[in-house]
């Protein structure tokens, strides 16, 4: 195992800004952030966009709580945001040599390789071809996910699907557990830890957090509506699911019983859940995009090689999704960075989460956009909807005029 130290950090650290960052540019796209949050019911938010490595805004608004407004320092729980940070963790390594993309996962996790699983690589791992996206019944109990090292346990004896051989199937709650080990194993340094001196040390902001410090707690934002789906029990939705064949994978790969109660759970923010449980700032998530958006600087500062940086965008998948049902184009550890437009930018690569909250870098036009938020979804569905996809594309059409 290496414990090769981090890269320095860049000397200037990040703060909450005194008052809110508009550039008059993208002064249409403020106005559009702003009218989301209109009452309690909508919850609150918080905006943050870079371009070329500097930031040009940095906003909030609404409520964190049905009695208390968003602050400039509001963070709040992302779900599937933080694969993206996770992922950007594992890059840094690669950029030392500490991991390397096409080697198998064995070679640094000596466990995984039982099952049929002593060839997947890396690469495969973060493209989610290593077939392992079954979380129902991995463990006994929701509150067993709480423990990474059982759930990495289970995850290395476990045997992977054989339609990964074929195509990707998203591993909505076990990548983040995958990536976390992996990046431990080889650096010989928690992931936690990690996280610290590889993230946010660097990008000099705090607030990249998967185990949340006890004292920060109080500015996380309350997470509302439950997650149900269409309001029917989490339960009863993921059982009958699981027992139609178009549905079961989904049910499968990110409907473990009793996970609607799981979310709501204040222990969450004492574990090591990449997958789900990364509670950040836009202004965080905007920065950490905004260097892979800019060949890897920010602030005039080198971030991540761009010789690394280059390879992130590029698509490694473009067979159907066997657990979405849908081409993913997955990148390493991305996806497309999805805009409410009909033609979509080529490069833009991200992560959003459910419910709504993501972030996406473009390097064609050296933009970063993070939206995250406390409400979940919409009057329909709390899963997602397209609020970050409609912001991102009035930031892209801005960015393309520049």
């Amino acid at each position: 195992m290496s414990t090769t130290t981090p890269w320095p950090i860049t000397g200037r650290t990040v703060r909450p800004p005194a008052k809110m960052l508009v550039d008059r540019r993208f002064g249409m796209l403020v106005d559009q952030f702003f009218r989301l949050f209109r009452d309690p019911r909508q919850g609150g938010g918080a905006l943050a966009v870079y371009l070329r490595g500097e930031p040009v805004v940095d906003v909030w608004a609404g409520w964190a709580s049905r009695k208390t407004r968003w602050q400039e320092d509001t963070v709040t729980l992302t779900f599937s945001t933080g694969k993206g940070v996770a992922s950007t963790v594992l890059h840094r390594l690669a950029c030392r040599g500490i991991i390397d993309y096409d080697v198998p996962v064995a070679q640094y996790w000596p466990l995984f390789a039982v099952g049929g699983k002593e060839t997947i690589t890396v690469r495969e791992l973060l493209t989610h071809r290593a077939g392992l996206h079954r979380v129902r019944g991995l463990v006994p109990g929701p509150l067993s996910l709480m423990d990474h090292t059982l759930v990495s346990a289970a995850l290395a004896a476990a045997e992977p699907d054989p339609r990964r051989l074929k195509a990707p199937g998203y591993h909505a709650v076990t990548f983040g557990p995958l990536i976390a080990e992996l990046s431990s194993r080889a650096s010989g340094i928690p992931f936690t830890e990690l996280v610290r001196t590889e993230i946010a040390e660097p990008l000099g902001v705090k607030e990249f957090w998967y185990e949340v410090p006890h004292g920060e707690r109080g500015r996380i934002a309350k997470t509302f509506p439950r997650i149900n789906p269409f309001g029917v029990p989490w339960g009863a939705t993921s059982f009958a699911m699981s027992k139609v064949p178009g549905l079961r994978d989904v049910a499968d790969a990110g409907m473990p019983a009793g996970f609607d109660l799981l979310v709501r759970n204040p222990a969450i923010h004492d574990c090591v859940m990449p997958g789900w449980n990364g509670v950040f700032s836009a202004r965080a998530l905007a920065r950490m995009y905004g260097a892979l958006a800019n060949a890897g600087t920010v602030d005039g500062v080198e971030f991540l090689r761009p010789e690394v940086v280059a390879q992130l965008s590029e698509v490694q998948t473009t067979t159907r999704d066997y657990v979405l049902g849908i081409p993913m184009n997955w990148r390493l550890g991305y996806h497309a960075g999805m805009v409410a437009r009909r033609k979509q930018p080529r490069n833009t690569f991200g992560h959003y989460g459910l419910g709504g909250s993501g972030a996406f870098a473009d390097p064609d036009t050296g933009l970063s956009v993070a939206f995250i938020t406390n409400r979940l979804g919409n009057m329909v569905t709390p899963l997602a909807d397209l609020r970050l996809p409609r912001l991102g594309s009035t930031a892209l059409a801005i960015a393309e005029r520049l």
